[in-house]
């Protein structure tokens, strides 16, 4: 929501700005010069990433736009659900959780985290872990090493996203430059058509360049910044789950599992201790 909010107050700006000093809107309608940008940026991004890469880059722009940030509520209830699976485990034995993570959305437990369960990445991280567990034999410094893996593969698979788009917001201001100068080279074949008719040429030119640093820094590169401090966030989130498990694998007890959990939460939306004690004995506020 933010992000078009943010995309508005850019627009109202420059459109209040230039309107105030004496410009007709209808000056920036070049259609050429938008076909010109858009078809360069196409080519470009074609030309350097996998169709893999970019695809997931196209898919990474809704999700940001509809991206909510972890409240402490979200956070609460992972724990709770941690501390409740891990509870089970301590009083029935491992092999009593095994219904819980073979179908974690039927789960009585775990299905009451909504935002959990509507992350496939997470739950497929934490899950197949637990599997692991449950497996045997698996001491808990082999378990961190694992997870750790799996961190450090969705970080690098993650990372070429914002990347790329950054690519395209430095490429930007130069396509800008290109759609401009292809503008003057018309104007210069129009030179003797008169001031008013080559007037309309240089300014049709100069919309090229300014579209190319418009969405360049306007739209753009922001994007991509939003973007990577989402992934930042899912990371975060990996860890989050990785340091519960962990703590419960080495022996401890699930309040102390959780509470180590929750000291890698983001100071934003971290609970404080007082606030988990009372949700997990039941008290919603």
């Amino acid at each position: 929501m933010l992000i078009i909010i943010g995309a508005i107050v850019v627009l109202v700006g420059v459109v209040v700005g230039f309107t105030m000093a004496g410009g007709h809107l209808m000056v920036l309608l070049q259609i050429s010069e938008f076909v010109t940008i858009g078809g360069a940026v196409i080519g470009s991004l074609l030309i350097s990433a996998p169709m893999a890469t970019i695809k997931k880059m196209i898919g990474a722009i809704p999700k940001a736009l509809a991206a909510k940030h972890e409240s402490k509520k979200d956070n609460l209830e992972l724990l709770k659900s941690f501390y409740e699976l891990f509870l089970v485990a301590q009083r029935d034995g491992l092999l009593a959780i095994e219904k819980h993570i073979e179908k974690p959305k039927e789960s009585e437990i775990i299905s009451k985290n909504k935002k959990f369960v509507a992350n496939p990445v997470a739950m497929s991280f934490f899950c197949d872990t637990l599997k692991v567990m449950l497996s045997g034999g698996v001491p808990p410094y082999e378990l961190e090493s694992l997870m750790d893996t799996e961190i450090e593969t969705f970080e690098m698979e993650s990372h070429p996203i914002p990347a790329l788009l950054n690519k395209v917001g430095d490429a930007l201001p130069g396509l800008g430059i290109v759609a401009a100068v292809l503008g003057i080279i018309v104007t210069m074949g129009s030179i003797n058509d008169g001031a008013e008719k080559v007037g309309h040429h240089v300014a049709a030119a100069l919309v090229g360049t300014f579209l190319g640093v418009l969405l360049s820094y306007g739209f753009v590169g922001p994007l991509a910044a939003n973007i990577e401090h989402m992934l930042e966030g899912e990371v975060r989130y990996l860890v989050t789950i990785k340091s519960a498990i962990v703590a419960y694998a080495k022996g401890n007890p699930p309040i102390v599992a959780v509470e180590i959990a929750r000291r890698t939460i983001f100071s934003e939306a971290r609970p404080s201790f007082s606030e988990l004690e009372a949700y997990l004995r039941g008290k919603k506020e």
